[in-house]
């Protein structure tokens, strides 16, 4: 029998970028009562929603996905409501599904968290040696609670909340809003309608800091494996154990689109943190996690299904970056 035989499963988020290949994912391991609370019916930043939302779904599983998020322009714009709405959501959801009796809370926090100046590769030990990086603190922080709370509640009252950390994601369905998204497809829109139209791409920073990135559906599968067969207080890192500076991932991508333009660097613009590179280790350890699609085939993915999907996106996704 699968470990999800006769469970019921709340995905919030599900209607995401993540969260639509965590449902694949566990549709295709056997779970067959999930529920996908929208943000339009339940707003899980107000107590109320979320009790009623736990009421309606009923859940043995939650899995957290749900987060207000965005690249560094986004979090620079709103910190104050990325910290709150984050913040506000994990901490209802987590104390009211101890209060229904959820037998098992996977919270899903950031790569974020971690200190400005972390040790390279990131290890989980590390979490608390210092300051998040500045454009992006508020919103790592918020997320960076959901880890507390579950620590604290395991150990006061036996709740089953495990604390998972991926690093960026790519992938098809991303979100391509130049308001909101992230890197990867930031630079495949701006490459492929400078390919079209003619011009030069701008990039933020000068193109020095250094990114680790998953693909989302390894992303999916680790979620899963970690619901499945991790229980532990600890915190567990998701990626894939390597970086790439921002501007060899310029190249690569303007290699894949056919971009042959100039790229002009605005080093008025931040760089983020400086360095991103995970280890990995203890989510192989712990529940079988590697990641398993080379990036360069990710990225031919991604790039592809922008190019058949790009015609009219942005009639279709009006709440991106709202």
């Amino acid at each position: 029998m699968s470990f999800w035989t006769g469970k019921r499963v709340c995905v919030t988020g599900g209607a995401g970028f993540l969260g639509g290949f965590v449902l694949e994912e566990l549709t295709r391991r056997g779970a067959e009562q999930v529920f996908v609370p929208r943000r339009a019916e339940y707003d899980l930043t107000q107590r109320e929603n979320v009790v009623r939302m736990l009421s309606d779904s009923r859940p043995d599983v939650v899995i957290h996905l749900a987060a207000v998020v965005g690249g560094i322009g986004a979090n620079m714009a709103n910190p104050g409501s990325f910290f709150y709405q984050n913040a506000m959501m994990g901490i209802e959801l987590i104390e009211e599904s101890r209060l229904a009796s959820v037998g098992k809370f996977v919270a899903l926090g950031t790569i974020c968290a971690y200190p400005k100046f972390a040790p390279i590769p990131f290890r989980e030990e590390d979490l608390w040696t210092g300051y998040p990086e500045e454009t992006n603190a508020p919103y790592g922080l918020a997320k960076k609670m959901m880890l507390v709370q579950c620590q604290a509640y395991r150990q006061e009252y036996g709740f089953d909340g495990i604390f998972l950390l991926p690093v960026n994601l790519y992938g098809p369905r991303d979100n391509f809003d130049l308001e909101s998204s992230h890197v990867i497809p930031a630079m495949i829109r701006k490459m492929i309608a400078a390919r079209d139209a003619g011009g030069t791409v701008v990039l933020w920073g000068d193109g020095s800091a250094t990114r680790e990135f998953l693909y989302v559906e390894d992303c999916a599968r680790a979620i899963v494996l970690a619901a499945e067969h991790y229980d532990g207080a600890e915190p567990v890192n998701l990626g894939a154990g390597w970086e790439i500076s921002i501007k060899d991932l310029a190249e690569l991508i303007a290699k894949h689109v056919r971009y042959e333009g100039d790229v002009v660097w605005d080093t008025a613009k931040p760089n983020g943190q400086p360095r991103r590179k995970l280890d990995v280790s203890r989510a192989r350890d712990y529940f079988g996690f590697e990641a398993e699609v080379p990036f360069d085939e990710g990225i031919e993915r991604t790039v592809a299904w922008w190019e058949a999907n790009r015609e009219g996106y942005d009639a279709r996704n009006p709440n991106h970056g709202s």
